[in-house]
């Protein structure tokens, strides 16, 4: 069977960028992104969505565990916090005189990017 291929859409967050959570169990978090997956259109958030991952017995661990670590969370469900006014807003582009893109904040129209 051929498999199709999929778009991979750019996505308007980008790693380090400070967003809030606005849908779900964390709804008003606030955190910084750790990893960005644009082929799923998810990303993971540092402190927010944790999981619990079971490991089993081994040799060098007889008892086994449970360790808690975050899980991608879908960019529909989050907000960037624009650095300069500080709200949580959506992301437009802006074409520079130089001709390069930029993203914008919606609510105060400043650049993101620096």
């Amino acid at each position: 069977m051929k498999e199709s291929k999929k778009k991979v859409k750019a996505l308007k967050i980008k790693k380090n960028d400070q967003v809030k959570i606005i849908a779900g169990n964390d709804k008003g978090y606030v955190g910084k992104v750790l990893k960005v997956f644009p082929r799923n259109e998810s990303i993971i958030v540092e402190g927010a969505n944790f999981i619990n991952r079971h490991q089993r017995p081994t040799s060098g661990n007889p008892q086994g565990t449970v360790i808690k670590k975050e899980a991608p969370i879908h960019v529909s469900k989050v907000l960037i916090i624009c650095p300069k006014c500080g709200a949580s807003t959506r992301v437009g582009k802006a074409v520079l005189d130089t001709g390069s893109s930029v993203r914008i904040c919606k609510k105060c129209h400043e650049m993101i990017d620096a």
